[in-house]
């Protein structure tokens, strides 16, 4: 069937979850990680991601804003700026303000443009997608911010993915869904959904029972998958 829905993962694949280290490196007071900056970014990101997954495991369900934090808190010990407050208050300061990366709102725009429906299914807490959505200021080419709040489980759990045939009365074959996590890609074609990979950083295919329908290096290639 052709694609009628277009759902997104959003950090990582439409926000760029190290910019928050990146731009407190720049600024003066936080000078203090200007040289290790992409290691501590680095070490949050992957800490984020297992404690997700080892909390769905052992059903010890929070929301996303608390692993955000304790992710945060082993990757500033681990990199020696576990003492500094005042960074890690700005860390997380910077992570509502996180931005798009540079052709998201025009692939957005494309494919509401063709009439196709948009929307977000993440791990974030609706609060945490509504900062960044608003901040990136794409709002207005989204239908729905789906997060996995809605049924207390993280991904890649199959609960997570019928959120949008919940949401949009689809046909999982008639869904393109796009993350840059390459397992998140691999479990939703698992799934039954036609998959994009965004491997930005060239990374190797994740070792599961399933691989990505697809591959990109950014999202400008995303609207000819949806047939436009």
């Amino acid at each position: 069937m052709p694609i009628t829905t277009c759902i997104f993962d959003a950090y990582g694949t439409l926000f760029d979850v190290a910019a928050s280290a990146r731009q407190a490196a720049s600024e003066p007071e936080y000078s203090a990680i200007k040289d290790d900056w992409p290691q501590l970014a680095e070490h949050w990101r992957a800490k984020q991601l297992s404690y997700s997954w080892l909390r769905a495991v052992a059903g010890a369900h929070c929301d996303f804003w608390q692993v955000t934090q304790e992710g945060l808190d082993w990757a500033l010990e681990k990199t020696g700026h576990d003492n500094d407050s005042a960074l890690r208050e700005r860390l997380l300061q910077l992570y509502w303000e996180l931005g798009a990366y540079a052709e998201v709102p025009a692939m957005l725009t494309a494919l509401k443009d063709a009439g196709l429906n948009t929307g977000i299914l993440s791990n974030g807490s609706p609060a945490m997608l509504r900062g960044a959505v608003d901040s990136a200021g794409i709002d207005g080419v989204l239908d729905a911010l789906l997060s996995v709040e809605s049924v207390g489980i993280f991904k890649p759990d199959a609960r997570v993915y019928d959120l949008v045939g919940a949401a949009f009365g689809c046909a999982k074959d008639e869904v393109l869904f796009v993350s840059s996590n390459g397992w998140d890609a691999a479990a939703a074609t698992g799934y039954g959904f036609t998959t994009a990979w965004v491997n930005r950083a060239g990374e190797p295919v994740d070792r599961l029972p399933w691989t990505p329908v697809h591959t990109l290096e950014d999202l400008t290639g995303i609207p000819a998958l949806a047939g436009i």
